[in-house]
């Protein structure tokens, strides 16, 4: 079995190869154009996988509520694309999306509201499959356009959705590094940060993610999966125990969404509930305060 990796010099496309099984061909931005029905079919065409994997993604969050047009033909035509060679060649599809498409907590807790139920306290709810997505940015909405698109044209889909990723592969200088290198950074050259402390999530670690696929891939069980590391937290206590552990000492203050102002609108309240997937492997995925360990002695090797 031959799988074709896009955007294997990012972070996640770096550290899948390390776990499956059989061929695996990087392919590289200049090898593909997701904007260009030719170029997927020369190059899929040549290479025949019998399972593409999608990494590639247009990401710039806040820049993305300007640039519609790319956010919209990267993360949904893209991947529509991807799925229509892949159901004509009888290939599997791995997409990833974004917990960004639950992007309207106020809307979730009003339809709760109307059935009559009462509203849950924030992190004890995690956003299941079945939930119905509300994005609530360009970005969110493109990633959400393009699941819809991958799951309607492709049959032999796993669609995943994950948060927060970050990678060894972003201290060699791939991607647009990560949350943990920013703060890594930005502990060394400053005395006090503000950190976003009302924003819910589970920040990923790409070799956690990428291990889990290769498991899921194997299933045959297609369909969509929540897959992240285990817990929540937020921004802000993700940087204070990321200081913690590399025993960086930096004032940290906790600040509002609204008073860091970026353009485009984040989840509160973003915690998937990833028991679909953890009923496919056969396990669950680490808690991330052991991802970030394991991450923090990566970097430290291959530095």
């Amino acid at each position: 079995m031959t799988t074709a990796v896009i955007g294997a010099s990012g972070q996640l496309g770096t550290d899948l190869p390390k776990f499956l099984g059989g061929d695996v061909v990087p392919i590289s931005h200049a090898e593909i154009e997701l904007t260009d029905t030719n170029s997927i079919n020369t190059c899929l065409n040549h290479i025949q996988p019998g399972v593409v994997i999608n990494t590639a993604a247009y990401n710039l969050v806040d820049k993305a509520e300007d640039a519609v047009d790319d956010a919209v033909t990267v993360n949904a035509l893209g991947p529509a694309r991807l799925a229509r060679w892949c159901e004509d060649h009888n290939a599997t599809l791995v997409h990833f999306s974004t917990d960004y498409v639950f992007g309207n907590s106020q809307e979730r807790l009003s339809r709760e509201r109307l059935a009559g139920k009462s509203a849950p306290p924030p992190g004890s709810d995690p956003w299941t499959e079945a939930d119905l997505p509300i994005p609530a940015s360009v970005y969110a909405a493109s990633k959400f356009s393009g699941e819809n698109l991958v799951r309607a044209i492709c049959s032999r889909h796993f669609v995943i959705r994950t948060c927060g990723l970050y990678g060894v592969a972003a201290t060699m200088g791939a991607g647009k590094g990560n949350f943990v290198e920013t703060m890594l950074r930005l502990g060394q050259e400053r005395d006090e940060l503000a950190v976003v402390n009302d924003q819910h999530c589970t920040p990923t670690s790409t070799r956690d993610l990428a291990q889990a696929t290769a498991e899921l891939i194997k299933t045959d069980k297609f369909g969509l999966y929540h897959a992240t590391n285990s817990g929540a937290t937020t921004w802000h206590d993700l940087a204070a125990e990321i200081f913690r552990r590399a025993g960086i000492d930096v004032k940290l203050r906790p600040i509002t969404t609204a008073e860091f102002g970026a353009k485009a609108s984040r989840p509160a309240y973003s915690v998937l509930n990833c028991q679909k997937l953890q009923a496919a492997i056969g396990r669950p995925m680490p808690v991330w305060q052991e991802a970030l360990a394991q991450y923090l002695i990566d970097r430290a090797r291959v530095g």
